[in-house]
């Protein structure tokens, strides 16, 4: 399998939309509690449309389940790795540092070693996402570093899974709404849980607007990622799929009004020549 342009703009097209919602995240002032809304919505927007489609093939099943499990430490770390450091640091840190492991696993796990460009390409993704997050801060904040490196094998686990899964299924759509259906649950009461439920109410029906688009954008980015993974090697698809952190870069720029800094500037060159490279691969 190769990347072609077809399938590159599949995964670019999801990455934005990824940035998209993490966006939204990152200008919030409670980023778990919309996390778990959107996490929520995600799953009340997918179970109707998995009663009209059908569930995906049996063969998929354990993968799904297995992806569900995952998904719940995935969960659970980011919760904490947004606890105790910026969203700044340990988004960056856990999708950085993810496709690279997607990379050294696929060779064993799903036979599908990367050519020496295509490693090139990786390694160039990885460094500019981790250019564009990681600062000193990371030295002040080691608790929150401890559970983004957690969190990024998570995503890889769960990457390598889900690849599997959508290929046993052969339908990327049902495998996508199945995931969202069992994945929303968990995570959204945790929080709404702890933040009581007058409090949860409120910031629900202030955000709800943008926490289903936020839930939409959220499904099509994976429905895509998801899809993609069943025309390209897995590990490819990982590494592409992070160039998201140079989309949510630039939004940050534009949107959040952030500066864009010569460090940017380099993580975005590097994420950029990265992406080349996957596809030239």
């Amino acid at each position: 399998m190769t990347l072609s342009w077809t399938v590159a703009g599949a995964v670019l097209l999801g990455a934005l939309l990824h940035a998209g919602w993490n966006t939204l995240v990152k200008s919030s002032t409670d980023k778990a509690l919309d996390n778990a809304l959107i996490s929520l919505f995600g799953a009340l927007l997918a179970l109707p449309l998995v009663a009209g489609l059908g569930l995906p093939a049996a063969t998929a099943w354990p993968w799904l389940l297995a992806s569900a499990l995952i998904h719940v430490g995935y969960y659970i770390a980011l919760t904490q790795a947004y606890r105790h450091g910026d969203l700044g640091l340990t988004y960056p840190l856990m999708r950085g540092t993810a496709p690279l492991l997607v990379a050294l696993l696929s060779t064993l796990v799903l036979g599908e070693p990367l050519r020496p460009l295509a490693w090139v390409g990786v390694l160039a993704v990885c460094g500019g996402v981790l250019m564009l997050g990681l600062s000193r801060q990371a030295l002040d904040a080691p608790r929150a570093v401890g559970f983004a490196l957690v969190n990024a094998g998570l995503i890889a686990a769960y990457t390598l899974v889900d690849g599997i899964g959508v290929r046993a299924s052969g339908d990327a759509l049902r495998y996508a709404l199945a995931l969202f259906a069992l994945n929303g649950w968990l995570f959204s009461g945790m929080v709404l849980a702890r933040r009581g439920g007058v409090a949860a109410w409120a910031y629900a029906r202030q955000r709800a607007p943008l926490a289903i688009l936020g839930a939409a954008a959220s499904f099509g980015s994976y429905a895509l990622a998801l899809w993609a993974m069943m025309h390209a090697p897995v590990a490819v698809v990982a590494a592409l799929r992070e160039t998201s952190v140079l989309f949510a870069a630039l939004l940050g720029t534009w949107v959040l009004r952030e500066r864009f800094s010569v460090r940017r500037a380099f993580g975005t060159a590097a994420i950029v020549a990265g992406a080349v490279g996957l596809r030239l691969a």
